[in-house]
């Protein structure tokens, strides 16, 4: 969704780097995603997922998979289209987006 919010266009998987499971999620607690773009090409969108468990009770969040996936934008015909560049709009985007790189695998 985060990719084809950014790009405008439908979005296919490229590449998934370092899909790090790092915990399991106990039946009965809520599993959280949060996902974003950190940085675009000319056709891609690199995007970094993390998902956490949340027991609903007391709403402590820990994360338990942290993944970082390319997608590239294509047209109706499946053809790579050109995405808008990555735009940091605020100082929370800004951390957002050099944790990303701070921690993305190494290409």
């Amino acid at each position: 969704m985060s990719a084809v919010r950014h790009a405008g266009e439908t979005c296919v998987t490229a590449r998934i780097d370092e899909l790090n499971f790092e915990r399991p999620v106990p039946q009965g607690d809520t599993r959280v995603v949060e996902s974003y773009v950190y940085e675009a090409g000319r056709t891609s969108v690199e995007v970094r997922i993390r998902a956490f468990r949340e027991p609903p009770r007391t709403g402590d969040r820990e994360q338990t998979t942290d993944v970082y996936v390319t997608f590239v934008a294509v047209d109706g015909s499946g053809s790579p289209v050109a995405v808008p560049g990555s735009i940091v709009a605020d100082d929370r985007c800004g951390r957002l987006r050099r944790g990303a790189l701070e921690n993305a695998p190494a290409e």
